[in-house]
């Protein structure tokens, strides 16, 4: 695990549809842009908040939510990464954990580690509801 990024690993096997839809919908009540699209072995959701200073400072940038499988269960990583324009096409998982997620400054860290803690605990609630 990356300063970037946080991961969390699940001992079970989830309908990652179902996750991710419910994660998407989530996303979207609390007025973020979701996109999301399939990997190699799992679904990531991107998702960034509009406003006049995020679009200018940071257009380019998004909250990844990625859902990977392992021999075990699947794991979540959540990060700062770049929007991608065209995410419905099949995304390949090794430029994901490499160039999607990217250094951000420090009052930018501070804001994304509160907001994705607030998501990882809301992904605990969604699989103890699955």
């Amino acid at each position: 695990m990356g300063v970037f990024k946080k991961e969390k690993e699940y001992n079970k096997t989830m309908d990652f549809d179902k996750l991710a839809g419910m994660t998407e919908n989530y996303l979207k009540e609390d007025m973020w842009k979701v996109q999301v699209g399939n990997t190699e072995n799992g679904k990531l959701i991107q998702a960034k908040k509009g406003g006049i200073l995020r679009g200018i400072f940071g257009a380019d940038r998004a909250l990844n939510i990625l859902f990977t499988r392992t021999p075990d269960g699947f794991k979540v990583t959540i990060g700062v990464g770049k929007w991608l324009q065209n995410i419905g096409v099949t995304i390949v998982e090794s430029v994901l954990l490499s160039a999607l997620f990217l250094a951000v400054d420090v009052p930018e860290m501070m804001w994304n580690a509160e907001i994705e803690n607030k998501i990882l605990k809301k992904i605990d609630e969604f699989i103890t509801q699955i």
